[in-house]
């Protein structure tokens, strides 16, 4: 059975009595309206270790756009539907209990953290960090899944917890598309049909252009807003707009 904690307070007992068990801790932060892909990240979680964690918080600090903040879809009881048989813990903690200083101390990193995303979301990693951190601080597992779809957010993930000695291993997972090839995103189901077909080209356009240059013309013929497209490390990364709603993806070279 699922147990849903939203008091930090009560899931310090939890996790304290979770302690005396010897048990291997798998954890998925997420902020919620959940679909499959983080399915796939419980399912993962699942196979490779004794219990497992989910935790549902729309990070207040990690959005640089209040309105964004604000259409962030919640769906709880959707989201604790999907989770029923793969999570055995959900931290559903309040803004107040994450933030009791009022974001006075936050994690930044001044490299990675600085471009594509962070170059058009400024201080989004700040928030991402830092969240993450507490998360982690407080869940302690043995193993965090984060997706792939959020390539630079994984990578400045990955390197924090080196950085910090946190002895957490972050584990990746690849990205779930739907059939059209689209990455699942829960900022998908703010599109209107017409949007939502059109943003089908995004990964097709990343994946077969010959360019990153050539990449980000052919997504502005096709009408998509362009943030950005950059080769990187083996990878093209991009972020587009469409409708008001921004979308990133990353494919392999």
């Amino acid at each position: 059975m699922t147990r849903v904690t939203t008091s930090l307070r009560d899931w310090a007992a939890e996790r304290s009595a979770m302690g005396h068990l010897d048990l291997s801790i798998g954890f998925v932060p997420t902020m919620g309206a959940l679909h499959a892909g983080h399915r796939s990240l419980l399912e993962r979680a699942r196979k490779e270790n004794d219990c497992v964690v989910l935790s549902i918080f729309v990070n207040p600090t990690q959005f640089d756009d209040a309105a964004d903040l604000e259409r962030y879809p919640r769906t709880l009881d959707a989201d604790l539907a999907l989770a029923g048989g793969l999570a055995d813990h959900v931290l559903v903690p309040d803004p107040a209990d994450m933030y009791p200083d009022r974001y006075r101390y936050r994690v930044s990193e001044n490299t990675l953290s600085a471009i594509l995303e962070g170059a058009h979301r400024p201080g989004h990693f700040d928030g991402v960090l830092t969240v993450v951190l507490k998360l982690l601080n407080l869940v302690r597992p043995d193993r965090a899944y984060f997706g792939e779809k959020d390539r630079q957010q994984l990578d400045l993930v990955s390197g924090m917890v080196r950085a910090l000695h946190l002895g957490v291993d972050i584990v990746p997972c690849p990205t779930i598309r739907d059939p059209d090839g689209l990455a699942l995103s829960s900022r998908n189901r703010r599109l209107s049909p017409g949007a939502r077909a059109a943003a089908a080209l995004f990964p097709r356009i990343l994946r077969e252009s010959a360019d990153a240059a050539g990449a980000a013309g052919a997504l502005r013929a096709a009408g998509l807003d362009v943030d950005y497209v950059e080769d990187r490390d083996g990878i093209r990364l991009g972020a587009i707009r469409i409708e008001g709603v921004r979308l990133i993806d990353n494919v392999p070279l």
